[in-house]
């Protein structure tokens, strides 16, 4: 398997623009499948989590090509309504699928989904809007039976704000006859991108990026050109680089409004962050400061996704820094990784003490999910020596070119391609 080599030491200076956003172009893949006609889409980002969307697609009989960074879709030749267990696999947010697919079609089959190993992410929410909205699932054997030949809108109340569940309701309703309005919706820019995306189409949506969402029912959604928005979560663990290495970057598309949480703590730290209408500028010197506890929460608290970067980012702060995850009961996984070089953390439960530590060194670590993969790179950069970090399948699968952008802003960084040779 391949690898990344990072030395740390160096100072980061540069500039990058930010990739479009992963978690966002992944329901807007499944949205695709609403729309009869060709869907271009501008700023694709490359990803493994892409890569297994596109294969789903083609699976359902739909054509999937890249142009440069644009992807174009057609979804007119669709001749399937299920998802063999092995795609659904490959990544968590195969579950987005379900609600267009049961829009499209009337009808899905298909497994539960898989993923990063962060602990249960049920998604019970999913299934009873779906069923609230006239779907008959049947449960057995790990897989899911859906029929439903006519959805209904009506008014959906999540118990939580899941964005999984939001997303995958809002494309349901979709095909729903009359209006759907889902309560307690969560807030994240990425759902607000879905609803861009899905009028462009021409649908009807409003209400994203608050807590209540309406969706009109019954459009003929048409094919459209839409630009992906960029990744809130690329962007803030190229803040967290910086924070971590030093030095002065600057991020172009970033847009801070999406990450006013991670931009405030980095300040309480001690860099310097400005925002003008091209994107982000970090300017970081001298040692970092401890801050406030860290608590994550649903947008527009502070990223869970942000959470392992921000850490990496603090390991040589003065003083001690308190994170309570509230999302994911297994997001401390990096923290055995990130203690190999040298770091001090105490972990009890859902909360972690980081004491900043005078220096770090490189190790061998290996990545165990997909940001807490980011973090140990965030850590080598400011570790003595060399860190090899194994398992870089993980982060593939949320950002486009890791060490590209890193080298880009400076860093001394490798990625080892490693051949099979038995």
């Amino acid at each position: 398997m391949s690898h990344f080599l990072v030395r740390g030491g160096r100072r980061l200076d540069g500039q990058l623009t930010v990739q479009g956003a992963k978690n966002s172009v992944l329901p807007i893949l499944a949205a695709t499948l609403l729309a009869r006609g060709q869907v271009v889409l501008l700023g694709c980002p490359r990803l493994r989590d892409v890569d297994a969307s596109i294969r789903i697609l083609h699976h359902l009989g739909c054509d999937a090509r890249w142009e440069g960074d644009a992807l174009t879709v057609d979804t007119t030749a669709l001749d399937r309504c299920g998802i063999s267990d092995q795609l659904m696999r490959e990544m968590r947010s195969s579950a987005i699928f379900l609600g267009a697919i049961l829009a499209r079609c009337g009808q899905a089959d298909l497994s539960y989904p898989g993923g990063c190993e962060l602990g249960p992410r049920p998604i019970d929410l999913h299934l009873s809007g779906l069923r609230q909205l006239g779907a008959e699932i049947r449960e057995e054997g790990g897989f899911l039976h859906c029929r439903a030949p006519a959805l209904v809108g009506r008014e959906l109340v999540l118990r939580m704000p899941s964005v999984g569940a939001t997303e995958n309701l809002m494309l349901a309703a979709c095909g729903c006859v009359g209006t759907t309005v889902i309560t307690n919706a969560a807030r994240e820019p990425e759902v607000v991108d879905l609803q861009n995306f899905l009028n462009a189409c021409g649908a009807r949506v409003s209400g994203a990026g608050s807590s209540c969402v309406s969706v009109q029912g019954g459009q003929a959604l048409h094919g459209c050109t839409y630009r992906v928005m960029p990744d809130r979560i690329a962007a803030a663990t190229y803040l967290c680089a910086a924070a971590s290495a030093g030095g002065d970057i600057s991020l172009l598309g970033a847009e801070e409004r999406h990450l006013t949480t991670v931009t405030a703590a980095l300040r309480q730290a001690g860099c310097a962050i400005t925002a003008d209408g091209g994107g982000l500028r970090a300017v970081c010197r001298g040692p970092l400061r401890a801050i406030e506890p860290v608590q994550t929460a649903p947008y527009p608290g502070f990223p869970t996704d942000a959470q392992a970067v921000l850490m990496a980012a603090l390991l040589r702060s003065r003083g001690a820094t308190v994170f309570e995850e509230n999302i994911f009961e297994n997001r401390y996984r990096h923290v055995g990784e990130l203690t190999r070089m040298g770091a001090k953390i105490r972990v009890s439960g859902r909360v972690a003490v980081v004491t900043g530590v005078e220096r770090l060194h490189g190790a061998p670590v290996r990545c165990t999910d997909l940001r807490g993969g980011a973090a140990l790179c965030v850590a080598a950069l400011a570790a003595e020596g060399e860190t090899r970090v194994s398992q870089i399948c993980h982060i593939d699968r949320g950002y486009e070119d890791l060490v590209r952008d890193l080298r880009a802003l400076g860093a001394d960084a490798d990625r080892v391609e490693e051949t099979d040779n038995s």
